[in-house]
């Protein structure tokens, strides 16, 4: 890849606050810099900031709510950049510092690595429980994962997060790039493609955004259902990849985290959600048995289903 690779961002945005257009400036700001910034608009009547007072070009195409599709709408923005490498982000994450963008593409400088994920830190009105999980989905320590790691980290291999992510687009397009409609999880049905194909994918924890969710429950709940349901739809990819020792696992190390935090009454809260997680995933696998009707009250995404 060029020394100097040309940079653009994707963002699907719904409903843009305060916070997005803190993202642009903050993006505006990098050490490396953005050529361009695809805006996947789904119309709500609001207005959206001027490319005027930015560095890098502000290109917006706007969509109806039900044209929108967590893989395809990206999709759509990848395909009309000419950039070497294409990042994707979401509306809600803010990146920590000017270096996000340099850090981020750096991994992609190895011919063989397909995509580079940032790690997300939690805003300061997280709960503890969701600080928790951000440290064990993003730990302090990057990795470069492949096929050989299957054995040892499982499905986690093919864990990806295009809350902030950047694709070396010439794979990318090589590969047929995101799914074209997927109810959630076309970032790491996409990385297991990468990995299946004999490229790596990249966790950067240099690379740095604010982004977390306080879920209720039934978010949480809701939220498994549809990763379940994503990997029930690719049984290529995900039926000899089970998930549940990673979920225990995360239990596990969540109790001790709690102990040594002196909080031992969450004890009871970490293991709720984890079976509310748990419950969802489990009918999100066998959706397929389930009436129509039930699956869209369950889901997180019930446009998906119409």
């Amino acid at each position: 890849m060029d020394t100097n690779p040309k940079i653009d961002v994707v963002i699907p945005v719904y409903r843009p606050g305060k916070e997005f257009h803190k993202l642009l400036d903050l993006l505006d700001r990098q050490t490396v810099p953005v050529r361009t910034v695809w805006i996947m608009h789904t119309e709500d009547g609001r207005e959206l900031p001027s490319g005027e007072s930015y560095g890098f070009r502000l290109m917006t195409e706007e969509l109806l709510p039900e044209e929108y599709d967590h893989g395809g709408t990206r999709d759509r923005a990848v395909r009309k950049s000419d950039a070497d490498i294409v990042i994707c982000m979401t509306q809600d994450a803010l990146p920590c510092d000017g270096t996000l963008v340099e850090n981020l593409i750096r991994p992609l400088g190895k011919d063989q690595v397909a995509v580079s994920y940032a790690r997300q830190m939690p805003r300061t009105e997280c709960r503890l429980l969701e600080r928790y999980t951000r440290s064990f989905n993003y730990p302090a320590a990057s990795r470069l994962k492949s096929a050989a790691d299957l054995e040892i980290l499982g499905i986690k291999t093919y864990f990806c997060s295009n809350v902030c992510a950047a694709y070396n687009r010439q794979i990318y397009e090589k590969l047929g790039g995101f799914e074209k409609k997927t109810i959630f999880n076309e970032d790491m049905i996409y990385a297991a493609k990468c990995i299946r194909e004999g490229y790596f994918v990249a966790y950067e924890a240099d690379a740095k955004v604010i982004h977390s969710h306080n879920y209720t429950r039934r978010e949480q709940f809701s939220r498994n259902f549809d990763l379940a349901v994503s990997q029930a739809e690719h049984p290529e990819i995900f039926q000899n990849v089970k998930s549940e020792k990673e979920g225990i696992r995360m239990v596990q190390k969540g109790i001790r985290f709690l102990i040594r935090n002196h909080t031992p009454w969450l004890i009871i809260s970490l293991i709720l959600d984890s079976a509310a997680k748990y419950t969802g995933y489990l009918l999100g696998k066998n959706y397929k048995r389930l009436p129509v009707c039930l699956v869209k009250s369950l889901s997180m995404n019930s446009r998906y289903w119409e």
